[in-house]
């Protein structure tokens, strides 16, 4: 197959990786992308502009923000592309349900649960809708495990919903203890939650510490993130507000983009906002 990734970040050129593995021809657009992405894109056909990667690809598969996921399907309608649209970003049900509605019948909803897929084992793209099967075979033999979830009346978008309920908790559960943090340092009880945690929850102060410099670099990423899981427990009827919350937690720690991992304690300054002026 010719397969177009849009676009090749981290999460990306892994994906990309699995399907150069399964002897398909990859390419990417190189329009407005950073120096970064050019290098992890460095094993990839290039064409200038999306409108140019879309009138060569059979499939396009869209692993960007979860921000920019409907933004990015729209400039791919204004291409005119045909072939089979996989998106495979973190997006709320409704909004892959907006997304299949401009792709029409060749969409594939995706979701992706994992780190980067470099190693085999790690990491699964799950698949919903009437062509899931045909496109988890296409990455046979990469390190991504494609797996094609049953079909049923679920507008074909199983797999956001699933990705959803899965990153509620990891990363939701990543930015409440961040938050407990930052209230007991706001409170000036850090050190003392810390030697209770010692007695009562060992290793948590450890785990705070590793949660930091695991997210530091991707949390502004999240805060979309976020954004969509709170639209999914809001359309199920479910209470969104702590979801809403955490993308706002996560948004407040965009100047770690793409920087070397932080220590708990410089989130925390980012997190923690003291007036000094007096007032």
């Amino acid at each position: 197959m010719r397969v177009g990734v849009l676009h090749p970040g981290e999460m990306g050129a892994s994906v990309a990786a699995s399907l150069l593995a399964g002897d398909h021809q990859v390419a990417w657009s190189s329009a407005g992308r950073s120096a970064h992405s050019r290098t992890r894109a460095a094993a990839l056909q290039e064409f200038p502009q999306l409108d140019d990667l879309a009138a060569w690809a059979e499939v396009l598969i869209s692993v960007c923000p979860p921000a920019s996921a409907l933004a990015q399907a729209q400039a791919v309608r204004a291409c005119a592309f045909e072939g089979f649209y996989v998106d495979a970003n973190a997006i709320a049900p409704a909004t892959a349900v907006e997304i299949s509605q401009l792709m029409g019948a060749a969409y594939v909803d995706g979701g992706i649960i994992g780190p980067p897929a470099w190693r085999a084992g790690t990491t699964r793209l799950y698949l919903s809708g009437p062509h899931a099967a045909t496109v988890a075979g296409w990455f046979q033999g990469g390190a991504l495990e494609a797996i094609a979830l049953p079909h049923a009346a679920d507008n074909g978008v199983a797999a956001s919903a699933l990705k959803m309920a899965y990153a509620a908790y990891t990363k939701g559960h990543s930015a409440l203890l961040l938050a407990v943090n930052a209230l007991a340092q706001s409170s000036g009880v850090l050190e003392s939650l810390r030697t209770e945690w010692a007695q009562s929850l060992p290793g948590l102060s450890q785990r705070s510490e590793a949660t930091a410099e695991a997210i530091s670099a991707k949390a502004w990423r999240f805060a979309g993130e976020m954004e969509q899981i709170s639209a999914t427990f809001a359309e199920c009827g479910l209470p969104a507000e702590f979801h809403s919350a955490a993308a706002e937690l996560y948004a407040r720690l965009s100047e770690f983009k793409d920087q070397p991992p932080a220590s708990l304690d410089r989130l925390l300054e980012a997190l923690v906002h003291v007036d000094n002026s007096g007032s």
